[in-house]
């Protein structure tokens, strides 16, 4: 479900003050490098992702696959940094 414009400018400013806590290098998405996307998600819900690389379209196409992978929303993506937000399953 897309989020709604008024959230996603509210998770956009929670995202600010964060620092990233994923970085995806040459080796692109692995199956280590979603497990501790999904790990992040499911402690902080909100979290930043920076892929090291130069080229602007295959940073996007990996931030669509790692959304799609964890079943995550993509908040912003500037530059080689991406915000996704999942919401928190309450048990």
């Amino acid at each position: 479900m897309p989020l709604a414009p008024k959230h996603k400018q509210e998770l956009k400013g929670k995202a600010h003050k964060l620092k990233p806590v994923v970085l995806i290098g040459n080796n692109g998405l692995t199956a280590s490098v979603n497990a501790e996307i999904d790990r992040a998600l499911n402690d902080h819900e909100l979290i930043k992702i920076r892929i090291q690389s130069e080229d602007r379209e295959e940073r996007r196409e990996l931030f669509d696959q790692l959304c799609a992978a964890n079943q995550a929303e993509l908040v912003q993506v500037i530059g080689a940094i991406g915000v996704i937000y999942r919401k928190k399953i309450e048990k």
